[in-house]
């Protein structure tokens, strides 16, 4: 049996190998000095972080942080909302989301998100796949049906529903939607999936096979998970970033942004700590 240390060794050289392949690969996402409002209400302030590319980067902190504002920001789900404003830049690829050249219906297809509640349309499980590559312009049937079973498979959905793809998708469980969901998603090609709490709503069994997909889905994907489950946190993502609005009424500010191994065994500010061991929040 192997002592504390050698244990601590281990994953020290496994955090090293890991940096070195994110280092390799790039930044797929830059966010530099952003800060939101809404209104006059300002929700995030001077918000810095660079997210590797085919990374898991988990967004921890108390709820009203704004964790699920700052992960709209990357698709601009936000400017759906009237008096939301945004300072500060986030570069996909090096290209800044927020120059008005930018394309925004093409920046959510590169930009893919899954919401907290599974949302299926009310049609078949096929239609719900389909429907994102037939607003592309696909109509070629034996494509769309490649599309379909790819997108189902990388879900790993198709064994449980390739013989129901004409069955309501409302029919599904929970976790199965959800799932579906992730597939709908995928079938456009995105290049980053934003999940906003994904598992929030399903039971373990569910939310094990979610978490599963996402570490499958890491070796394609850029992906960025809002979590209030640290355990899920220090499971799935590589690098986790924690958010805190230390008084009420104040913005929320990146308090830390490090390697998961980091932040839930040796943080370096004390807040974090606190946070992560359940005495706040």
């Amino acid at each position: 049996m192997k002592s504390n240390l050698e244990v601590e060794n281990l994953i020290v050289e496994k955090d090293k190998e890991v940096g070195k392949e994110m280092a390799k690969l790039g930044n797929k996402i830059e966010i530099r000095d952003l800060s939101m409002y809404y209104d006059s209400f300002k929700v995030l302030e001077n918000i810095t972080m660079s997210i590797p590319c085919r990374s898991i980067v988990a967004l921890i902190g108390p709820s009203g942080c704004g964790k699920s504002s700052l992960l709209r920001c990357i698709n601009r789900m936000n400017d759906l909302i009237p008096n939301s404003k945004v300072e500060g830049e986030i570069l996909l690829d090096g290209e800044n989301i927020y120059n008005p050249s930018c394309e925004v219906i093409e920046l959510r297809r590169r930009v893919g998100m899954v919401f907290q509640k599974p949302n299926p349309f009310p049609k078949s499980v096929y239609d719900n796949v389909s429907f994102g590559p037939q607003v592309m312009g696909i109509d070629n049937k034996k494509e769309m049906d490649e599309i379909v079973e790819a997108s189902l498979k990388k879900a790993a959905l198709w064994d449980e529903v390739k013989d129901k793809l004409r069955t309501s998708a409302l029919s599904l469980s929970g976790g199965q939607q959800q799932r579906l969901c992730i597939a709908r998603a995928l079938a456009v090609q995105p290049e980053v999936i934003l999940f906003d709490e994904p598992c929030s709503a399903l039971d373990p069994v569910a939310t094990q096979k979610i978490e599963d997909l996402l570490i499958e889905l890491k070796e394609n994907y850029t992906i960025v998970i809002v979590t209030h489950n640290m355990q899920q946190a220090a499971r799935i993502s590589d690098i986790t970033a924690f958010l805190l609005m230390e008084v009420q009424g104040e913005p929320g500010r990146l308090i830390e942004y490090s390697d998961t191994n980091k932040i839930f065994t040796n943080p370096s500010d004390y807040r974090t700590e606190r946070y992560i061991t359940g005495r706040f929040g």
